[in-house]
């Protein structure tokens, strides 16, 4: 590929987000829909980048569940979802077998991971789905791109744009477990403004967290209440071409959410216990080219704050008053930050992107006791760090067919540990066969959390930095004139210096987090997309093969299945009409660690079908579950039984 072409004739779409110019790109997403950014932080096409990346698009996220991303992230092979409970429940992502919180989350570049976790796991039950325009899977270490927490992988969650004329879209849809749900969006571009807005309301009455359809449970304690979810979100970009190569771009971003979750534990584990969460984030950018357009510059600013707060009710041997545990925590954490992205187009030679960073970030957490024994508010937590960091990536074409790249960050968390780490990728296209070969090497670090490091419970300042190391190598191949596009690829990576928490034998109260853990996860990610019979029959899979194991022990990691798959089959019998039945499977796994608590294997079925009324209406229906399968995600914590769901899309 001439890349000196290439960034002529993309140079306005370097702000697809924050980390590489802001809303523009994104605007062009639609008319090169094999663009990807988060692989080497510049908008390029799929076929020559050497890394495994996964786009899950707003179609995909339009006809899944309004309450959660779930069933969508589930269509990428190498990615395992598990959610504590129901509509609200704690929802993590693990990349290729590494820890939730070893996943870095971006939303329009910026990150998302909460400063108050106790490893700094995103919780994407906050997620509002009808707010989100894309997503881009990046898989793999990638802290030579990203830094901390993008061990396993990156998830980068793009909100919807405006592009071409004024458009207006309302989704709403209602059905099982009284859930109700509305999206309401309008987007567009005016001479040399850009600009969207975004809303969406979602209630659902749920069901219990603990022990809905659990046998066992459900015996003892026949009478579970419902664990309702309520969130309301919005987003908002705007982008300002002031031509000459000079673009302004900005965006904000709100989810609230508040739903009930249950103790899970002692005589009475199903308990009124309310959570509410709050999502808040900023951005803006400035984005202009120099030297007559061979170097393209950028500079942003971000801040983002995650509110989380616990009304924690539990009870002792009795539902008495003097026998009921209620507390209030509140979690505050803050990051705030700037950026400084450059690009310089060196013809031949390919492309250099350089760039720094610097980030300060606050956890605050606060309890007050209400029963039995009140208590004022008390700080159990007040800790803030500063990470400054610089990378380099050079992007060399050879050829007319072989893409490599280069790439190395240095972090430097102040008073905690500085670390660098490396990545290598490339890219080889075989035209003639519709073949790319491509694989990728690097490392990963993760600093340990605010809450690791000066907790209450186990904080540790001398912790050191988690560190890994993976490679993988795949093939992409299409045949049939495009119309089967299949995708493998095997991966190794090993993780060392892994963060746990130790009890100490003697007393409980003293024990800590320490560098204690070592891991090894490797397997085989498949992709395929077979259009059967064109406009009439297309048949989707992902399929993930995972061994993960503790180096210590030898034993099997929790909740990471063997075999993970996914199928959907989608049928058009005419023109307006759509059904689609989509099929999940997961294999034995244990939700506990040293081999606890074995989960069975399960297979739900899913179905959608939609039916165009005309140009602007469709109405649709949405079946979870209707086979009935019984399973659990997480030890005694309920899944959805048989639901339907039904509605309608309007866009003028």
């Amino acid at each position: 590929m001439n890349y000196r072409k290439f960034a002529a004739g993309t140079a306005a779409c370097l702000a697809l987000s924050p980390i590489c110019g802001g809303a523009n790109a994104q605007s062009r997403m639609d008319e090169l829909p094999n663009i990807v950014v988060t692989a080497d932080r510049a908008p390029e096409p799929i076929s020559s980048t050497g890394s495994a990346i996964s786009v899950i698009s707003g179609e995909t996220l339009s006809t899944s569940s309004p309450t959660s991303v779930v069933d969508a992230l589930r269509s990428v092979p190498g990615l395992a979802v598990t959610q504590s409970g129901g509509p609200a429940g704690t929802t993590g992502v693990m990349l290729r077998g590494a820890n939730t919180g070893q996943t870095l989350v971006l939303i329009d570049g910026v990150r998302v991971n909460d400063p108050t976790g106790i490893g700094t796991e995103f919780n994407f039950a906050v997620l509002a789905p009808g707010l989100i325009d894309r997503i881009e899977v990046l898989r793999g270490p990638q802290s030579a791109l990203y830094g901390s927490d993008a061990m396993g992988g990156v998830v980068n969650i793009i909100t919807k744009k405006g592009t071409g004329p004024a458009q207006f879209n309302i989704r709403t849809e209602a059905g099982s477990y009284g859930t109700i749900s509305t999206t309401a969006s309008v987007a567009g571009t005016t001479g040399p403004w850009s600009y969207a807005v975004t809303g969406a309301a979602t209630h659902s009455d749920g069901f219990s967290s603990y022990g809905y359809r659990v046998p066992s449970i459900q015996a003892q304690f026949p009478r579970l209440e419902n664990d309702h979810l309520n969130r309301v979100g919005g987003s908002a970009r705007i982008g300002y071409d002031a031509g000459d190569g000079v673009r302004f771009d900005a965006g904000i971003s709100s989810t609230f959410t508040r739903g009930g979750y249950d103790a899970g534990y002692g005589a009475f584990p199903d308990t009124p216990s309310v959570a509410t969460q709050q999502l808040r984030q900023v951005w803006a950018k400035a984005a202009f080219d120099s030297l007559g357009g061979m170097l393209t510059q950028s500079i942003s600013t971000f801040a983002t704050q995650t509110l989380r707060s616990f009304n924690d009710i539990s009870y002792g041997a009795t539902q008495l008053p003097a026998d009921t545990y209620h507390a209030i925590t509140d979690y505050i954490g803050n990051s705030v930050g700037a950026e400084y992205q450059g690009t310089l187009n060196m013809g031949k030679a390919g492309t250099l992107t350089f760039g720094a960073r610097t980030q300060h970030e606050t956890a605050g957490i606060a309890t007050t006791n209400i029963s039995p024994f009140p208590t004022p508010r008390l700080s159990d937590l007040q800790a803030a760090q500063d990470t400054n960091s610089g990378f380099a990536l050079w992007k060399l074409p050879i050829g007319e067919r072989l893409n490599i790249s280069l790439g190395g960050r240095v972090d430097d968390v102040t008073n905690v540990a500085s670390f660098g780490t490396w990545r290598a990728t490339a890219a080889y296209d075989i035209t003639e066969t519709g073949t790319k070969l491509r694989a990728s090497a690097g490392t990963g670090a993760k600093a340990p959390s605010l809450y690791q490091l000066y907790g209450p419970y186990g904080g540790n300042p001398d912790l050191k930095p988690e560190e890994s190391t993976g490679y993988d190598a795949g093939i992409d191949q299409s045949l049939f004139d495009g119309r089967m596009k299949l995708s493998l690829t095997g991966f190794h990576n090993r993780f060392k210096n892994m963060i746990d928490y130790v009890y100490d034998p003697v007393n409980v109260f003293n024990g800590k987090y320490v560098n204690v853990a070592n891991a090894e996860t490797q397997g085989i990610e498949f992709a395929g997309d077979v259009d059967i019979m064109p406009g009439k029959l297309r048949l989707k899979a992902a399929y993930t093969y995972l061994e993960s194991r503790d180096l210590d022990t030898g034993l099997v990691l929790a909740r990471r299945p063997n075999h993970l798959a996914r199928i959907a089959l989608t049928i058009t019998p005419t023109e307006r009409w759509l059904i689609e039945p989509r099929i999940l499977h997961v294999s034995n796994r244990f939700s506990g660690t040293d081999e606890m608590y074995p989960l069975a294997a399960y297979t739900r079925v899913d179905l959608y079908t939609e039916y165009k009324i005309d140009d602007n209406w469709k109405g649709f229906l949405r079946g979870e579950n209707i086979f009935n399968a019984h399973y659990q995600e997480v030890m005694n914590f309920g899944t959805t039984g048989p639901a339907v769901y039904g509605g309608f899309n309007v866009t003028w």
